[in-house]
């Protein structure tokens, strides 16, 4: 098999504004196929606004991206041992159904416990070692890294500068990455530095402090994305700011449209089993991703409202509770939708 791995794109913010639009363009326009995006909720999955938060996101690129005939589904894996676990396979069987991956705001630890070792975690390897592209945003960034920068505790709720561990999904390429998105960030103005992702430059000194030899910390600057492509052994800057990469003593910044070499990230090789640390089953699964797509259908973006009505059914039935179940399908087929429950989880389909 010839190693061709889909692009990887980093945004430090911003994937509705311009530059995130002018990123997923460039994603679009390379993929060579019928533009398919899965939007993972994971990384906001404690939020109770979670479903509209991501349901935005799809009515913006489904606008944005609008050239490319885009069919855009929406991911709910949210938390473990709930109706919406990252480990259910009829949730999860949107990613290796999907050509671009997306998922941003939210928690990255949250985003770290909920997917690291899960079923939804080996799809999204495996989906990209097939050539499925990613492109992360803001939270789940940071997430990627082998060491997961946790905003909240620090910024939020006062914890000493600290790591946790992350999702390391560049390790099996020999590259040691921490990603930090917001890296310029000046919403506190001249009185708090609220730089290098909120926590400021001082407590951001301790944290590099903190890091391996031969770690390389890549800052994003808002409104700014980075392409990685594992195949060229390039990356490229897109957007308004600059990228920046700090390791072996010394920081490098590159700016919009700026071309270099991965191995500026750290010691890059080539992976050559593509299944390693995927579930056998899983990596299976994933081959079988032509089939998928096949029988899978992208049916119009349903109205907030529908997707709602459609996920308390989906906890329904979780529950075993069928006449409410029942009560719910009679409601979303009143709204001109009819819902077809399959091996693959629950389709819609318009009838009005």
């Amino acid at each position: 098999m010839v190693n061709k791995f889909g692009l990887i794109a980093l945004l430090g913010s911003g994937e509705t504004s311009a530059a995130g639009g002018l990123i997923f363009e460039t994603l679009a326009r390379r993929l060579e196929s019928q533009l398919r995006i899965g939007i993972l909720e994971t990384p906001a999955g404690f939020e109770l606004n979670t479903h509209r938060v991501a349901r935005r996101v799809a009515e913006y690129l489904s606008t944005r991206l609008n050239n490319y005939d885009p069919h855009i589904r929406l991911i709910p894996a949210r938390k473990r041992n709930t109706a919406f676990s990252p480990d259910d396979p009829d949730i999860c069987a949107g990613i290796v159904s999907s050509n671009l991956i997306f998922f941003g705001p939210g928690s990255p630890t949250y985003a770290v416990r909920q997917l690291q070792g899960s079923l939804a975690w080996d799809y999204i390897q495996a989906r990209h070692r097939l050539g499925g592209f990613i492109a992360l945003a803001s939270a789940a960034t940071i997430a990627l890294g082998e060491k997961a920068l946790p905003v909240y505790e620090i910024y939020k709720v006062g914890e000493d500068p600290h790591w946790k561990d992350g999702l390391n999904f560049f390790g099996p390429f020999g590259l040691s990455l921490v990603i930090v998105p917001h890296w310029n960030n000046f919403e506190g103005g001249s009185e708090v530095d609220t730089s290098r992702c909120f926590v400021g430059r001082q407590r951001f000194e301790i944290l590099a402090s903190q890091l391996d030899r031969g770690t390389t910390i890549l800052g994003l600057d808002e409104h700014t994305g980075l392409i990685i492509d594992l195949n060229s052994e390039t990356c490229q800057v897109l957007g308004k700011g600059e990228i920046h990469l700090i390791g072996e003593g010394r920081e490098r910044s590159f700016g919009n449209d700026v071309t270099f070499s991965i191995r500026n990230l750290g010691q890059f090789h080539v992976l050559e089993d593509l299944w390693e640390g995927i579930d056998p089953a899983n990596w299976q699964k994933a081959l079988d991703v032509d089939r998928i797509n096949a029988e899978f259908l992208f049916d119009p973006l349903p109205p907030v409202e529908v997707m709602e009505l459609l996920e308390l059914r989906r906890q329904a039935r979780y529950l075993q509770n069928w006449g409410k179940s029942d009560e719910l399908r009679l409601r979303i087929s009143g709204m001109g939708w009819m819902v077809v429950d399959t091996p693959d989880g629950q389709k819609l389909q318009k009838t009005s």
